[in-house]
């Protein structure tokens, strides 16, 4: 498991905060002095290089200097056209979790090896599961706001995180979404419909589950708030917590441990997989 020590601790958990760090990430440099090595090596100044992939040199100048995080694009061709044979492939993950919220990172590290992952969302519809449009409504909708090359790399940063869908091997994944959420408009009506059908076409998936917790449910433990359980790649359980920009990774055993039972009893409470997904379907069609 990565060590997930940096910031704040406290009993059996991790916290790390701040959503708005300006420094350059150290992936991004990484990868930028990287790129600079094999395009010299290539003996390709920096406008040959971005006419041979397609991007502008001021583009490829803000790589190279880690100001700018390249896209998966751009370094497929920036790979094959310096002949790198997939070593710049291998930092991408690296370079696009650096695109996600501060606080948010050594929780995304740890989930993109998770074995399994069960979440209660009561909220929003989660991010494994949103859309383009959707997570960049929610990164625009922040307090205080962010600029638009955040939101930007935010975004980016998020879809990035899906990949866990459809990983190989494949992670259990399971994901309670209050009715609640799924009904409030935090974008336009074709956002909304675009998402719910989302939510269908992932919920077909054999490691994917979608419930919903009804509305008017009454009283329940997902009602203190969203919660996050998770098995680790070395196959030690954990608890992630989340609000206003602060995240704690849980690994004490009995905390993790009442996680899994709530998680249980919210899992039996909610609509089942076919409940679920008649109510989304009946969501779409009523808009």
């Amino acid at each position: 498991m990565a060590n997930a020590r940096n910031g704040r601790t406290a009993k059996g958990k991790t916290a790390t905060s701040g959503a708005g760090a300006t420094e350059v990430p150290g992936a991004w440099s990484s990868y930028g002095k990287l790129l600079q090595h094999l395009r010299k090596l290539a003996g390709l100044s920096q406008p040959r290089l971005g006419d041979a992939i397609g991007y502008s040199v001021d583009l490829v100048a803000s790589v190279e200097q880690g100001r700018r995080p390249a896209k998966e694009a751009f370094t497929i061709a920036a790979d094959r056209t310096l002949k790198a044979r997939g070593v710049l492939l291998v930092l991408q993950d690296e370079v696009d979790r650096a695109k996600l919220p501060k606080f948010f990172r050594n929780f995304a590290l740890i989930e993109a090896e998770a074995l399994s992952r069960f979440s209660y969302d009561p909220l929003l519809v989660p991010g494994l599961l949103q859309t383009e449009a959707y997570a960049r409504a929610v990164f625009a909708g922040h307090c205080p706001p962010l600029d638009e090359e955040i939101i930007d790399q935010h975004t980016e940063g998020r879809l990035s995180r899906q990949k866990l869908l459809t990983r190989a091997p494949m992670a259990e994944l399971s994901f309670i979404i209050a009715e609640e959420a799924l009904r409030d408009p935090v974008a336009d009506m074709d956002v909304m419909r675009d998402q719910w059908r989302h939510l269908l076409q992932v919920g077909t998936r054999r490691n994917v589950e979608v419930q919903v917790m009804p509305a008017a449910s009454g009283f329940h433990c997902g009602k203190n708030g969203a919660f996050v359980v998770m098995e680790s790649k070395a196959h030690q359980h954990l608890g992630y917590i989340e609000s206003q920009d602060i995240g704690f990774v849980i690994q004490d055993p009995s905390e993790v441990s009442a996680f899994g039972m709530r998680y249980g009893k919210l899992r039996s409470k909610a609509l089942n997989v076919v409940e679920s997904a008649r109510l989304i379907e009946r969501m779409v069609g009523e808009t």
